[in-house]
């Protein structure tokens, strides 16, 4: 790697070994779209020829990019990369981070991995890694935080990491069937079709970790269990991986019930967005309720991701980013 000096603005050129022209077209994209996305997102130009790249733009950037295009090439050896990796990967990848690690070796760090049958899991972002961290040494986790954020993901991930290595008996799935006014008395079908919509995202997690046919087994013979939150009351729950989904949805009292079901060699992880309560008029939130109340509490792990943590696509980050501020401001006019 070489590079022409420069005060703010800087060129380097950066040589990608092996020449290989399959890595490379899977590093480039159809079309060069994943370099645009690099260009867009660190405000440098990219220009190549074969392994030989040109970038340039401000010092700091033009050095994550470097980086960047070092780290994917590696990984273009093994797997395919998608618009959504890139995207992903330039989640993470914050100018701080990508200057510690170039001061240790250069090499972007591998972090955490959660290891399901289908797929291996990475976290992104420091918040991404502490969760699923906290997750592993606690037995009392909540993630809370917008949309897209990765909390029931990895939830789940970390179910499936768990019973696989036979750390738990079995995956409890938990949601309160509190959403557009809706209750399950008033829905078609029988429980399993009356809960299945709210449990939806669960089951999509689940059949790209464990496979279809391996999770209708696995509920058949209740190792996975698929309830609404009215049906843990009177239950002790031990040596289960308990998630309890939307639970900005569960009032004070369904909160404390839930969380008083926990027994011995269990994990319980809660997830739940405060700014997404669907409960009726008059009705406070348990998760809002309870992050005060177990503030603090040695064994309890809190969560809280934000924006920057979003990892769907740019324009959801910018959406949760308008609201936040448009509601500040509505706050500070009152």
């Amino acid at each position: 790697m070489s590079q022409n000096p420069g005060n703010a603005q800087r060129i380097l050129q950066l040589s990608l070994e092996p020449n290989d022209p399959m890595r490379l077209a899977t590093l480039c994209g159809q079309q060069d779209e994943h370099l645009k996305l690099i260009e867009e997102r660190l405000n440098v130009t990219i220009r190549n020829r074969g392994n030989a790249f040109q970038l340039a733009g401000p010092s700091a950037q033009v050095k994550a990019a470097a980086n960047i295009l070092e780290y994917l090439y590696r990984e273009a050896e093994a797997s395919e990369l998608t618009p959504d990796t890139i995207h992903l990967y330039l989640q993470e990848s914050s100018l701080e981070a990508i200057a510690e690690e170039e001061e240790e070796n250069g090499v972007p760090s591998e972090g955490v991995i959660l290891r399901t049958p289908r797929v291996m899991i990475k976290p992104r972002g420091h918040n991404q890694q502490g969760y699923v961290e906290s997750i592993r040494n606690h037995d009392i986790n909540f993630g809370i935080g917008p949309a897209g954020t990765g909390k029931t993901y990895l939830a789940v991930a970390a179910a499936v990491e768990a019973l696989n290595q036979q750390e738990v008996r079995r995956i409890l799935l938990v949601r309160p069937a509190v959403e557009a006014g809706e209750k399950l008395g008033f829905l078609p079908g029988d429980l399993a079709q009356k809960i299945d919509p709210y449990l939806r995202p669960l089951y999509d997690a689940l059949y790209e970790m464990l496979g279809f046919e391996q999770v209708g087994k696995l509920i058949e013979r209740q190792v996975i269990e698929i309830a609404p939150l009215a049906y843990m009351r009177g239950r002790t729950l031990n040596n289960a991986f308990i998630i309890l989904d939307e639970s900005q949805n569960t009032t004070r009292e369904q909160m404390k019930m839930f969380l008083t079901r926990i027994g011995f060699g269990s994990t319980a992880v809660i997830t739940g967005d405060i700014t997404q309560v669907d409960l009726p008029r008059g009705s406070s939130s348990g998760l809002t309720h309870v992050i005060n109340v177990l503030k603090g509490v040695a064994g309890i792990s809190m969560t809280h991701f934000v924006a920057k943590d979003v990892v769907r696509h740019p324009l959801v980050q910018r959406i949760i980013e308008a609201y936040d501020a448009f509601e500040s401001q509505e706050d500070n006019q009152r």
